[in-house]
């Protein structure tokens, strides 16, 4: 029997030992609590990053749009190239061979040797044969580059041609939404239509982060969206003159560039030309394209469209492109021309003279048969 003593003595036990199992519950509350604070800090960290992702996203999207201008391929030596020596033949070696006889020799072994010679030889064979299945490939892209070379040398339209198609230096443009064609008019003077897909390229709407950490979307402004139109058009037109220039052997670039738009007579969308400009090797070369406005650039040189849109229908104002009898004559060739006519005359005046003092019998002849 417990006895009273006892009694209060267990009750006092049980009291503290319930008091212990309180506090123990009190505690894992409060860690759950604690954990359940912090899940959802992560959850809202989370949530932030993801946002802060999604605006970088849009925000790069705009800067490639922007920057396409600011990059080019290594310039093409095309007298290099056509100089060029074949690459030179591979030559059987017997590595394989070698260092099997050697390793024989060394441990004595002659019952594997006849075997382990013939995989030898058979290794050695198999790589030459491989590094002339590689010659070959190298050979056969050397003697069609060093043959493009030759002929584009030669000022050959089609191997200009052939050069753009194969060589594809404007994949990037292409990628961003744009179509290229190319006319050579001859040696010196490239024409190229760049069709603009700028409005499906750029972004129409803005995203930022809001001061809760998520992403806000709203339509893009659109004096902002004709803004960022015209930089990625003239962007793209400078970035293939650069291309061009650093693929040919050319002087001058008469670039056009076309849109489709709603033609309000027939309610058809034809293709029209807002953007034409002349562009010469020279100018180009003194641009800092870190710098520049693309659009500011593009302005001050001969062109024809000021990229003003309509209020009406958000178009380009479209123009009747520059051709190439709009481009001027160039004076540098014919200073050129005449300095070296000029130069021409003075030596044969001058052969005549030292002519003359030798041979004083010779000088009609020479005056009168070598005139150049």
């Amino acid at each position: 029997m417990i006895g009273p003593d006892q009694y209060m003595g267990s009750k006092a036990s049980l009291r503290t030992l319930l008091a212990a199992e309180k506090r123990q519950q009190r505690e894992a509350k409060k860690r759950q609590r604690e954990l359940e604070r912090q899940t959802k800090e992560a959850a809202k960290l989370s949530a932030l990053e993801h946002a802060r992702l999604e605006v970088e996203t849009y925000e790069n999207t705009l800067d490639v749009l922007l920057s396409v201008h600011r990059e080019q391929s290594d310039p093409w030596d095309w007298p290099a190239l056509a100089a060029s020596l074949p690459p030179i033949p591979p030559h059987r070696w017997s590595h394989n061979e070698f260092k099997t006889r050697q390793r024989l020799a060394i441990s004595g072994s002659k019952e594997e040797a006849p075997a382990a010679i013939q995989k030898a030889q058979q290794q050695d064979e198999s790589e030459y044969q491989d590094t002339q299945q590689t010659h070959a490939v190298e050979h056969a892209e050397w003697e069609k580059l060093s043959r493009l070379a030759r002929r584009i040398l030669e000022g050959e339209p089609s191997a200009y041609i052939e050069a753009i198609k194969e060589l594809s230096p404007f994949a990037e443009i292409a990628s961003i939404g744009s179509f290229l064609h190319f006319t050579v008019h001859n040696e010196r003077l490239i024409e190229c239509v760049l069709r603009t897909n700028g409005r499906k390229a750029i972004p129409s709407e803005v995203k930022f982060l809001s001061s809760s950490g998520k992403v806000s979307v709203k339509p893009m402004p659109k004096p902002r969206f004709i803004e960022v139109y015209q930089d990625y058009v003239c962007g793209c037109v400078l970035r293939v003159a650069r291309e061009l220039f650093a693929l040919l052997p050319i002087d001058t670039l008469l670039i056009t560039a076309s849109a489709e738009a709603l033609d309000t007579s027939t309610g058809q969308t034809v293709e029209r030309p807002f953007l034409s400009v002349i562009i010469p090797r020279d100018i180009l070369k003194t641009l800092d394209f870190d710098k520049l406005d693309p659009s500011d650039s593009i302005m001050s040189m001969t062109h024809r469209g000021d990229l003003k849109a309509s209020r009406k229908t958000g178009n380009f104002e479209f123009i009747s492109p520059l051709m190439a009898v709009d481009i001027p004559q160039s004076k540098t060739e014919s200073a050129d021309f005449h300095a070296i006519l000029a130069a021409a005359q003075g030596l044969h005046a001058e052969l005549v003279k030292q002519n003359a003092a030798l041979n004083p019998q010779s000088e009609d002849t020479l005056a009168t048969n070598g005139e150049p």
